[in-house]
């Protein structure tokens, strides 16, 4: 299985990924755990351009990078790992280049969309996990943690039409997003992303 988790900054992504993850393998399941931009050499040197203070791509320079990275974790990463029978938990995908870069910098979310095909081959999560959180909570527990980068610089209106973009797309295609209150306690969100992971056959037994 394929499952990606998006949301504004400060939703707690990279947090609840490593606790899931460390549930599915106490129960004998092959996991990759992994992240855009980031995964591979390639994605992680991407990664230091995009968050980095130093730059200040524009919007499609912004675009191409991430697609850029995202195409070569595919094929290096997420693809082999699901073709060996792992299961693929990504810290953001084709999601967040939609709402980041669409959404938030007003980009042609069509040709985004194109771009996007181009770079995944078609490859779609089986699930998407919407941890969703206020804008200005999600961006205070960031600098709370001191873990701020450009990205969380942007302006609180640019971070509202990314999680409005996040909202409306789940809404749209609730076959495949289950939205998260990130807002609650660690363990709660936990909780609930395996209850929403339960109904996947081969976690029906798992125990939340």
């Amino acid at each position: 299985m394929f499952i990606t988790f998006e949301g504004p900054e400060g939703s707690g992504k990279s947090t609840q990924i490593a606790r899931v993850a460390d549930q599915l393998q106490s129960r004998g399941q092959a996991v990759v755990a992994t992240r855009e931009p980031g995964g591979t050499v390639l994605g992680e040197a991407v990664r230091g351009l995009l968050l980095g203070a130093e730059h200040d791509p524009a919007p499609a320079t912004e675009a191409y990078l991430m697609t850029g990275a995202r195409a070569e974790h595919v094929r290096a990463v997420i693809l082999p790992a699901l073709e060996r029978g792992a299961w693929v938990l990504c810290d953001r995908y084709v999601d967040s280049t939609l709402a980041y870069q669409g959404a938030g910098r007003g980009l042609d979310l069509e040709a985004l969309r194109d771009l996007q095909q181009l770079a995944t081959g078609g490859l779609a999560p089986d699930m998407t996990l919407l941890l969703d959180i206020a804008v200005s909570e999600g961006l205070n527990r960031r600098r709370g943690a001191g873990e701020e980068n450009r990205i969380d610089n942007e302006t609180v209106s640019f971070h509202e039409r990314v999680a409005a973009w996040y909202r409306a797309e789940a809404a749209r295609d609730p076959q495949r997003w289950r939205i998260i209150d990130a807002a609650q306690r660690i363990e709660r969100v936990t909780a609930d992303i395996l209850a929403q992971m339960q109904g996947v056959d081969e976690l029906k037994s798992i125990a939340v």
